[in-house]
């Protein structure tokens, strides 16, 4: 049964983001909305929420339909209320008095703990922020789920119950959700639309399979598309040919079929469609400038502490070598980042137990992009720090997705997305023999995931990671560290780890 349909949909904000979508959205439906960063996947939820009205075509929804929509973002209104009282008020006013049982219902689904139910929005961490606004949504009972992000600042003991919250909603509820982690899209999704500007793609498989239907499907256009524009070409020939023939002879007969060959081959051309044509959110790239060094990194049974200095565990001897990517593994607090923090400063100079080699160039990047200056431009973050000269410096921003109207905008005003690309931009003129990579596909959209990927990968770098992404830390990883109580002990793979955060 169709709950809501799309219709040759389109929108146009500044520039067109889609036109002539076509969707049917039925019961038991679970979609994956997966495009580029700024491709309008929020812009389209916010459509079929009925927050955004199209340019073009119309949307029809099933009467009576009630939609459960979270957004990316908490209200600032909401900072100021309880996690509960702000459950409490997504119900009608008429139902709240005497249907309050129902917050207590969602809150418990979602294993919020007590204590967190009755704290200011604003004390919480963003993560049972996300909880709220998932929350408030589900307690009116929706037809239809949207969920824009919702894996967003949660760790992976929280990303899993929200899978299993998911899992165990009512098999024909329909739900829309956004999202940029591959894993989670494989585990709640039974469908995938890839959102373009032209001819978007849905395919009734979760991610990963309708990735690889969706790579099938591009090249079978494109050998088609050659082969429609082989034909007309041919036709042209033969249509020449005859022309002469004609001409020559005197024949009006050879003529009329030289014109009608002409038009065919019109006709082929003018209904023949080019295959889709990704337009990228720009390259990213690193190299890797080498090192004759046989450890880049040696800990001697180093220390990890809080700034309290409380022990959090010791390394034991390890060693990073070239050609080595490590992955370190923790639940939240355990002192991932204290490490990967240590590290950079002995890279930097003296750290006790720490010897970096001579040889090592590194680049850091953390979690937040704290090399980038927010009060910067582009421009600046790249002509202050190398010498490349303006005009080089603008080729290499538009090659890393920042475009030329956003390089003399303040950094702080650039998309998360841009703001990622940037950062890895500026690791790469770093011409780094060693990475430190604090949460680096934070932002990312998935395809700059999996270019990222690429490049760790084709260049053989070296580097210390931490990651919640499961798809990247298993693709990219060939070394795993994992704390364990108060030590750090290497392990052959991830998987034990993610097995025990996943299940809490």
């Amino acid at each position: 049964m169709a709950i809501l349909n799309l219709n040759t949909l389109a929108v146009t904000l500044s520039d067109p983001l889609f036109s002539d979508l076509d969707l049917t959205i039925s019961k038991g439906d679970r979609i994956g909305l997966v495009a580029q960063n700024g491709a309008g996947k929020s812009t389209l939820l916010a459509c079929m929420a009925g927050q955004l009205d199209p340019t073009g075509g119309e949307i029809t929804r099933a009467r009576g339909l009630r939609i459960g929509y979270v957004k990316q973002d908490l209200p600032d209104e909401a900072l100021g209320c309880t996690m509960y009282d702000w459950v409490l008020a997504a119900l009608p006013p008429e139902q709240a008095d005497y249907e309050s049982w129902r917050v207590d219902v969602v809150l418990n689904d979602l294993s919020v703990p007590y204590e967190y139910q009755h704290r200011l929005l604003s004390e919480l961490s963003g993560g049972w922020q996300r909880m709220a606004m998932i929350a408030a949504a589900w307690v009116t009972e929706p037809g239809l789920l949207l969920l824009d992000e919702p894996t967003n600042h949660l760790d992976l003991h929280r990303i899993a119950l929200l899978q299993a919250w998911m899992a165990a909603l009512p098999g024909d509820l329909p739900v829309v959700v956004i999202s940029h982690d591959r894993a989670f899209l494989d585990a709640v999704t039974n469908a995938t639309l890839f959102l373009r500007p032209e001819q978007s793609r849905f395919f009734a498989l979760p991610f990963s399979a309708a990735r690889v239907a969706l790579e099938e499907a591009d090249a079978a256009d494109a050998r088609r598309f050659a082969n429609d524009v082989n034909k007309a070409r041919q036709l042209r020939k033969q249509a020449a040919k005859l022309k002469n023939v004609g001409i020559n002879s005197g024949s009006d007969l050879l003529l009329t079929k030289t014109k009608q060959l002409t038009e065919r081959a019109e006709k082929m051309e003018a209904a023949a469609k080019p295959a889709y044509a990704a337009s990228h959110a720009g390259d990213i790239r690193l190299g890797n400038s080498g090192t004759h060094a046989k450890a880049l990194i040696a800990l001697e049974d180093v220390a990890v502490e809080t700034p309290e200095g409380r022990l959090l565990y010791r390394t034991g001897r390890k060693w990073i070598a070239p050609g080595d990517r490590v992955v370190l593994l923790g639940s939240n607090g355990t002192g991932k980042t204290r490490l990967v923090r240590m590290i950079a400063r002995a890279l930097q100079g003296d750290v006790p137990g720490v010897r970096c080699a001579p040889s090592a160039v590194a680049a850091y990047s953390d979690q937040h992009m704290g090399q980038l200056a927010e009060d910067d431009t582009p421009m600046q973050a790249v002509t202050q720090s190398f010498d490349i000269g303006d005009q080089r410096a603008r080729a290499v921003l538009a090659g890393a997705g920042v475009v030329y109207r956003m390089q003399d905008t303040r950094i702080g005003a650039l998309s998360g997305g841009q703001k990622a690309r940037l950062a890895m931009l500026v690791l790469r003129l770093k011409n780094p023999s060693f990475y430190l990579l604090d949460e680096p596909t934070n932002h990312l959209d998935i395809e700059g995931q999996e270019a990222l990927e690429a490049e760790l990968i084709a260049h053989e770098t070296s580097c210390l990671l931490v990651s919640h992404d499961r798809s990247f830390l298993r693709t990219v990883g060939n070394r795993f560290w994992c704390i364990q109580g108060q030590r750090l002990e290497e392990v052959e793979s991830p998987e034990a780890f993610l097995a025990a955060e996943m299940a809490g």
